[in-house]
């Protein structure tokens, strides 16, 4: 796979896990009245789901491309 692609799609993923990330941090931030602790958690565990994601559709797209070669 191209490096440009490869970057785009982890990229790609990592922002959607920190959106996600962010806005769960608020959320608990807000109700427990500790803001300032809950939103750095949660960007940090959006970021860590943000890379998840993004290796996972980078291995289906691996194991897409070999079973094209096998065939």
């Amino acid at each position: 796979m191209d490096e440009k692609k490869k970057n785009k799609k982890e990229s790609s993923g990592l922002a959607i896990g920190m959106c996600i990330g962010i806005s769960m941090g608020t959320a608990i931030g807000v109700s427990t009245n500790n803001l300032g602790l809950w939103m750095p958690i949660g960007l940090c565990l959006g970021v860590c789901m943000g890379l998840a994601f993004g290796r996972e559709n980078e291995d289906d797209n691996e194991d897409d491309n070999h079973s094209e070669d096998e065939e």
